[in-house]
């Protein structure tokens, strides 16, 4: 009669555990998204990264110093196998001793066939351009969302009052997207039009040059009829 007492005892002590481990487990499951840190402002934690890429492109002159019809054939082609797009920036970084201004002239009317114009500064490259040439950078940016969109939490379970982490995501994504050059999340651009620029403020200036329409006066008007 001991023996069955104890062991009774030992099943309901071993039923017990399991249910404990069970408990702490659910617990254990359940607390990381209670306890998630999360941020009290208003900034999103994911943000736009930008990632640029190079592309270089050496273009040797013709016996003229110019760009010949061999050469524009291969810059045609290296154009339009990257794609060359709006958004995209062209810049020349001449040889030590410098280039013929035919062959920078040549190339940069093969640029503008895209509707691009050379940017004023070439990024940093690895060696040198032959003597005489060239060099032709193509520099694209991305701009993308690391982590977005993010469903790892659960607003409902959020007893922190913090804001969830896809807070964001489809503004930032939307932005990244959307802009015509990615730079311009880096760096900005500084405003270049004028106010007083007749293109810019035409309706304007349309809208205070015009005559009121009572300056001639009030039209005489009669009732006609048999």
């Amino acid at each position: 009669m001991r023996d069955r007492d104890e062991m009774q005892t030992t099943r309901l002590f071993r039923r017990s555990g399991a249910a404990a481990l069970a408990l702490g487990l659910c617990l254990a499951g359940s607390a990381p998204a209670m306890a998630r840190e999360a941020p009290r402002g208003l900034e999103p934690v994911h943000q736009p990264v930008v990632q640029r890429t190079d592309f270089v492109f050496d273009v040797a002159p013709d016996g003229s110093g110019g760009l010949g019809g061999a050469e524009r054939t291969r810059l045609v082609a290296w154009f339009d196998a990257l794609g060359l797009r709006y958004g995209d920036r062209v810049a020349f970084a001449d040889a030590p001793g410098g280039a013929a201004p035919g062959l920078r002239d040549g190339v940069e009317a093969v640029v503008g066939r895209y509707g691009l114009l050379i940017a004023d500064i070439a990024p940093a490259t690895a060696g040198e351009s032959p003597a005489g040439s060239v060099r032709v950078i193509v520099s694209r940016s991305i701009a993308r969302v690391p982590g977005c969109p993010s469903w790892g939490d659960r607003a409902e379970a959020d007893f922190a009052g913090g804001l969830s982490d896809n807070y964001g995501c489809a503004t930032n994504m939307n932005l990244a997207a959307m802009v015509a050059d990615p730079q311009d999340l880096v760096d900005g651009r500084e405003g270049t039009l004028d106010p007083t620029n007749g293109v810019s403020a035409r309706a304007i200036k349309t809208y205070r040059e015009k005559a009121p329409t009572g300056a001639g006066g009030l039209q005489t008007m009669s009732a006609g009829g048999n």
